[in-house]
């Protein structure tokens, strides 16, 4: 083989790569927000939707001339860690009430291919009027409408909502502001990654409340893993977004409970093909672990933890790895991914422009030389102890109960990051946590304006 032709086949391997750890963090990518990835994910679209396919068991699909890619990324449990978040400063995550708006307005967005913001704020004023499980819409209230902006905000940042006229953030000042928007029905419908669709599970609003996590489960069930038509098992796996670490801040995933048994353990054995019992523990194991950078072998059954630890399973853990630019570590406690390059990264620890997270790295000391954990009032007195030895520091959690925020916050984060778990009331740090020491600190004082 030539020279050029070498040059041609790993300038593919890294294009491929760069896509891969591109598409685990933003699922869904449009021409409009990052062109110049675009074009590699078109031009590249049928190995990877091949590659995730294969590795993960997830569909890729591509629409060059509708402009954006959607990674239909599944998951078979729910995971607090990864809330939608507003857009603004803060990036505060999303409440219910947020939640519910955004559900009501993309459902409303669906049929107009132009609105205005006031005219689609009275589709939802009369949605939720007309729908008893709905609270009522009013924006007459500020806080309304400022929920209402965040939610059009984030559509925004999708590209299923497009500003062609005025400003989104004028509607949180005025119920009267003028707003022109463009909208693209085809990234709507594919906001929902679900292999059944929510209307297929339709139950009166009465039976809602009781069945929720019946039903929560019923989305995510994939008949690919079991036969018949009723039951059925899921795969573990990834959200909207993948957290990957690089250059010291890598990213420990999981939150510490079981895995599932995989798809017999909510069908009938005899359901479960072998073939369809490997394809479940090759999809279920790598799409934790290309969703969280980290997999503990203590959070896996026996079942997954043999596949992986297996000839076969090894292989092509590794093969996958490398074919998505990723570097591979293997320990006593599990299996890291680090991102040299930090494209998949989405969130970072260590990270000194977060107050919790700075208190998370300092107060891992505290937890590391415990290792039967510390008790919530014991790190709230060390966060007390930090605030006091930072006295310029932390302006936000010098008020009462600060200290005790601080801890919950800091110890959220390292939870976040599975560098701790809960156990018997008492915050227990994981095998994990060992990698972060610190050796000196100097945090930086806010000074007043």
């Amino acid at each position: 083989m030539s020279n050029f032709a070498n040059q041609l086949v790993t300038a593919e391997r890294e294009e491929l790569a760069r896509c891969i750890r591109t598409l685990l963090v933003r699922p869904l990518l449009t021409e409009r927000s990052d062109p110049a990835v675009f074009d590699l994910v078109r031009r590249r679209r049928d190995p990877l939707a091949h590659w995730f396919d294969y590795h993960c068991g997830w569909t890729l699909v591509v629409e060059p001339r509708l402009g954006y890619a959607r990674l239909m990324k599944v998951r078979g449990d729910a995971d607090a860690t990864r809330p939608a978040r507003r857009t603004r400063s803060g990036r505060a995550p999303f409440d219910r009430r947020r939640y519910v708006l955004l559900c009501v307005t993309a459902a409303e967005l669906l049929s107009v291919p132009v609105t205005t913001i006031g005219l689609l704020a009275d589709r939802v004023v009369q949605a939720a009027a007309t729908d008893e499980a709905l609270p009522s819409f009013d924006t007459a209230q500020r806080a309304e409408r400022v929920a209402f902006v965040d939610v059009l905000r984030l559509l925004e940042s999708y590209g299923a909502l497009r500003t062609v006229d005025g400003t989104t953030d004028s509607f949180a000042d005025s119920a009267e502001a003028k707003v022109l928007y463009r909208v693209d029905p085809t990234v709507l419908m594919r906001l929902l990654a679900a292999p059944c669709g929510p209307s297929r599970l339709a139950v009166p609003a009465s039976g809602v409340p009781a069945g929720f996590e019946t039903l929560l489960a019923g989305l995510v069930q994939e008949r690919r893993y079991w036969q018949g038509d009723s039951g059925g098992g899921t795969g573990d796996g990834g959200d909207g977004r993948g957290r990957f670490g690089g250059d010291g801040g890598d990213r420990f995933g999981g939150d510490g409970g079981a895995a599932s048994e995989g798809p017999e353990g909510s069908a009938p054995e005899s359901r479960v093909s072998s073939v369809q019992r490997n394809l479940w523990l090759r999809h279920s194991v790598l799409r934790r672990l290309f969703d969280e950078p980290v997999l503990h072998r203590d959070e896996l059954s026996e079942a997954q933890l043999g596949y992986l630890t297996s000839p076969t399973g090894r292989q092509i853990l590794r093969r996958a790895a490398e074919q998505a630019g990723f570097v591979l570590e293997e320990r006593a406690e599990g299996f890291l991914l680090v991102d040299p390059e930090a494209i998949a990264t989405d969130s970072r620890f260590p990270d000194g422009a977060q107050h919790a997270k700075v208190a998370a790295l300092l107060l891992l000391d505290v937890l590391t030389a415990a290792p039967a954990g510390c008790a919530p009032e014991q790190l709230a007195a060390e966060a007390g102890r930090i605030l006091d030895r930072f006295p310029r520091w932390g302006k936000a959690y010098r008020g009462e109960n600060g200290a005790t925020a601080l801890a919950e916050d800091a110890v959220r984060a390292l939870a976040e990051f599975g560098l701790v778990r809960h156990e018997g009331g008492r915050v227990v740090p994981r095998p994990a946590a060992a990698r972060y020491r610190v050796t000196s600190a100097t945090l930086k004082e806010e000074h007043p304006a």
